[in-house]
């Protein structure tokens, strides 16, 4: 070969392997991250679900039955194409998992953003496990994937006050406030909106059994000591949890979980506002919520020292 070729095809080669070289390692590296990330959420939800069974056990929560309680089969939304079942936990990104549903039976004939907030909760497009007869409902809570989320038991609640309470949604700022304001109140005449504190005493008030949806504990609503969820998500971790809910059902690489919010203009409910409405309370409403949520805490591993949670997870 001509030298004058080899001198100039030369630095061309040994720059193509260098290249190839800092390609393969940049892959390697991806990759084992990948795989890292992979394997400490598989640990995270081993942990999640052992926590879990354990908690059923030991407080005798695991109860057979022949036919699922009609309540939990109304939380639960199916979704056939991917073998999908979610069950609804309001103030845990719900609205975003039904816009979810909708899209992945429609085969993204539409984008998350297009569909309304009221829309969603109200269509019928979207199937609850309750409206299947007993043997269908057995058959595909057997062979679907199952998930629920949760997420801090006193975050959810405050998020549920500033939603529900404070605004203008007829149901719950004119008629159940008016509940609250007649039960508390000595001028049944008065306007002014409902407290946090007249809330919490509102709901403390009644049976856990019978509470809204919106406030009523999360392991009521989803019954996991009877249901074996495959997927044991949290509002805390909800971009990782969600991604890896679409992997393992499958779904088009194209869809995300949407981050929509109702009122956009508002800050979401973390840290700092949930203490500033925990510190409303007193000494005896702080126990008496966490006695009402106590089985949430304990079967979701979350901890009842709220200042500490809540300051180290602003």
């Amino acid at each position: 070969m001509n030298q004058k070729v080899v001198v100039f095809l030369l630095p061309n080669f040994l720059f193509g392997i260098f290249l190839y070289g800092f390609f393969c390692k940049r892959q390697k590296n991806l990759t084992d991250a990948f795989s890292d990330t992979t394997e400490y959420w598989l640990a995270t939800q081993s942990s999640r679900k052992n926590t879990l069974a354990s908690v059923c056990l030991k407080n005798n929560l695991n109860k057979p039955r022949s036919k699922l309680d009609s309540q939990v089969a109304n939380q639960l939304f199916v979704e056939h194409k991917h073998k999908f079942i979610y069950c609804e936990v309001p103030k845990v990104g719900c609205s975003n998992w039904k816009r979810t549903i909708f899209l992945l039976q429609s085969g993204l004939n539409a984008k998350a953003s297009e569909i309304e907030h009221d829309d969603i909760h109200q269509t019928s497009l979207i199937k609850r496990l309750v409206t299947y007869p007993p043997a269908l409902q057995k058959e595909f809570l057997s062979n679907y994937t199952k998930v629920m989320f949760t997420r801090h038991p006193l975050e959810r609640l405050v998020s549920a006050y500033r939603d529900k309470l404070l605004h203008s949604e007829p149901f719950y700022s004119i008629t159940v406030a008016n509940r609250i304001r007649a039960m508390f109140r000595k001028n049944k005449n008065s306007t002014e909106k409902v407290s946090f504190q007249e809330f919490v005493n509102f709901i403390i008030a009644k049976p856990p059994h019978t509470l809204d949806i919106h406030w009523k504990p999360m392991f009521l609503l989803c019954d996991p000591c009877n249901i074996h969820y495959d997927i044991l998500g949290k509002y805390e971790t909800l971009g990782l949890d969600s991604e890896r809910v679409l992997e393992v059902i499958g779904a088009p690489e194209s869809l995300q979980y949407p981050s929509l919010k109702r009122y956009g203009s508002e800050k979401r409910t973390y840290g700092d506002i949930t203490l500033e409405y925990l510190r409303q309370l007193t000494s005896e409403q702080i126990e008496k919520i966490k006695k009402l949520y106590e089985m949430d805490f304990f079967l979701f591993n979350y901890t009842m020292k709220y200042e500490d949670y809540f300051s180290l997870n602003d």
